[in-house]
């Protein structure tokens, strides 16, 4: 399809914002790109309202490098030559649950919003090697019974001041010592309910 040059430019949807976002996390975790630039760009990347401005944030990080690691790079509004990662982020995933366990863990994908909808569950969130889909992961919480352990890599960082419990444990096991710089903060709202959170870092199993 063409357009005149008095064309309106296209609209960028959610999956467009989303896949520019993905090659902005690649490029800042390999080094193409430094903490202010990729602050920058995100910020641009989240308010694109159309695929000219999300184009130009991402087509000096798509080429040999991407090709050559095996993955499939997309230009926002392109047909794609890849996706990256395979399976693109959820603004929202809900977890629900009753009476059993539930287990994530491994490289999968980091929603923006991740709900957890369990009654007298285990439940293991392992973030450790899970591909992150912006700086920030909120967990909300409605928890009733049952333990909910997380297990987060050095960088990460947590904050439970927005949780609620009542007749729950809630520890969180940090070396106060680590200096590693911050990847992801994580942030713990809702509520639990007779129940125990724990919080442990480790480094990601090779």
């Amino acid at each position: 399809m063409t357009t005149s040059p008095g064309s309106p430019a296209l609209r960028a949807s959610d999956a467009d914002r989303d896949r520019a976002i993905e090659l902005l996390h690649a490029a800042i975790a390999d080094g193409r790109l430094d903490q202010a630039e990729f602050d920058e760009r995100l910020d641009a990347a989240l308010t694109a309202r159309t695929l000219d401005a999300l184009t130009p944030l991402t087509t000096d990080l798509i080429g040999t490098h991407a090709l050559a690691s095996g993955a499939r790079a997309v230009i926002p509004g392109a047909h794609a030559l890849t996706s990256f990662p395979a399976t693109p982020p959820a603004e929202r995933l809900t977890i629900k649950e009753k009476h059993g366990v539930v287990r994530r863990e491994g490289r999968w994908v980091l929603p923006h919003r991740l709900a957890v909808r369990t009654a007298w569950c285990d439940v293991l969130l392992d973030l450790t090697t899970a591909i992150q889909a912006a700086p920030e992961l909120l967990i909300d919480l409605r928890v009733g019974g049952g333990n909910v352990q997380l297990l987060l890599a050095p960088g990460m960082t947590l904050d439970a001041n927005d949780l609620s419990t009542r007749h729950s444990r809630l520890e969180i096991n940090r070396n106060a010592e680590d200096a590693t710089p911050e990847t992801l903060h994580v942030r713990l709202a809702g509520k639990m309910r007779h129940g125990k959170i724990t919080a442990n870092w480790q480094r990601p199993r090779r």
